[in-house]
C-alpha cells in the first residue's frame, strides 16, 4: 500500500493554479464538484455543524474523483486538528492565526517528527489502516498533507515573515471578510489596509517558498494570480443554490404577476 498523494500539492509544486469549491451541504455536492473537475473541496468545520461521519462521506466522494479535501478546523484541541487528517483529508486550514507563537503551536500539533509532535495513530484511512510502515507513514504525511494558516487579522502582519518561514507551513490563506471586520470596515473590499494586507501575505509566502491562497472568482482570478496567489477558492454551493432560487422566483413572479 502507498500513501495517497495530494493533488493540490502536486499542482502547486508544479507552479499551477488550484481551484477550490466550498461545500455547506452534503457529500453529493462534493461528488458534483469532483465530476466537473475542481481540484479541492473546502469543508468548513469552523462555522458549520458538520460531524465526522459527514466529513468522511465528503472525503470518500472527493477521493473517487482524485479531488482533495481541505477542512477548515475549529480552534480547539489537537484532536480537532488531526481527526480530519486521519480521515484522509488532504489538508487542514487553521483560522485566525494571530502570530508566530500561535503558528508554532499549530505545527507542533499537526506535523510528525522531526517537524512536530502530532499524536500518532496509523490505523485510520490516512495510514491505509495500519498497512503502512511507520517511518513511511510519518514521512509521507509530512510531505503529502498540507497545513494552511489563515491570516485574517491585522495582528499577525507584524510577524508575517516569521510565520511564513516556519517549517511545516505550506500555505498562507488571506481571509478578506474577517480582515475587513477586524479593521472596522466590514465588507469594504477596496479598503487600502485590506488591499495592502492582501499583497503583504502573498509576498511573504513567496519570499519563503510557501503558497498563497485566497477566496476569489473567475472575474478577478487573473489579478489574484498576478499578486502571487495560486490557490483560489472560487465558489460555494450555498451561494449557487441561493442565486438559482432567486432567479427562478423572479421569473415565476414576473410571469404570474405580469
Amino acid at each position: 500500500m502507498k500513501f495517497r498523494p495530494s493533488k493540490v500539492l502536486r499542482k502547486l509544486r508544479a507552479g499551477e493554479v488550484v481551484s477550490c469549491f466550498n461545500a455547506h451541504f452534503d457529500a453529493q455536492v462534493t461528488d458534483i464538484a469532483g465530476m466537473y473537475g475542481f481540484d479541492c473541496l473546502w469543508l468548513d468545520n469552523e462555522h458549520l455543524a458538520s460531524d465526522y461521519p459527514a466529513m468522511r462521506a465528503h472525503i470518500w466522494a472527493a477521493k473517487s474523483h482524485d479531488m482533495d479535501v481541505m477542512v477548515r478546523v475549529p480552534r480547539g484541541s489537537y484532536s480537532d486538528y488531526i481527526k480530519p487528517l486521519e480521515l484522509d483529508a488532504a489538508g487542514i486550514m487553521v483560522p485566525h492565526v494571530m502570530g508566530v507563537g500561535d503558528a508554532r503551536k499549530v505545527i507542533r500539533m499537526t506535523r510528525f517528527h522531526p517537524t512536530g509532535r502530532r499524536p500518532l495513530d496509523g490505523g485510520n484511512a490516512d495510514g491505509a489502516y495500519a498497512t503502512l510502515e511507520l517511518s513511511e507513514y510519518l514521512s509521507q504525511a509530512n510531505k503529502e498533507r498540507f497545513v494552511v494558516l489563515q491570516i485574517e487579522d491585522p495582528e499577525p502582519l507584524d510577524e508575517i515573515d516569521a510565520i511564513a518561514a516556519l517549517d511545516g507551513v505550506d500555505m498562507l490563506f488571506f481571509g478578506p471578510a474577517d480582515f475587513s471586520h477586524a479593521i472596522g470596515a466590514p465588507g469594504d473590499w477596496d479598503h487600502p489596509s485590506l488591499i495592502e494586507a492582501r499583497k503583504i501575505v502573498a509576498e511573504a509566502a513567496a519570499r519563503h517558498g510557501k503558497f498563497a491562497g485566497i477566496p476569489g472568482s473567475t472575474d478577478n482570478m487573473d489579478e489574484l494570480v498576478d499578486l502571487g496567489y495560486r490557490f483560489i477558492a472560487l465558489g460555494a454551493d450555498v451561494v449557487a443554490v441561493g442565486q438559482y432560487c432567486k432567479r427562478i422566483m423572479e421569473d415565476f413572479n414576473s410571469q404570474t404577476n405580469g
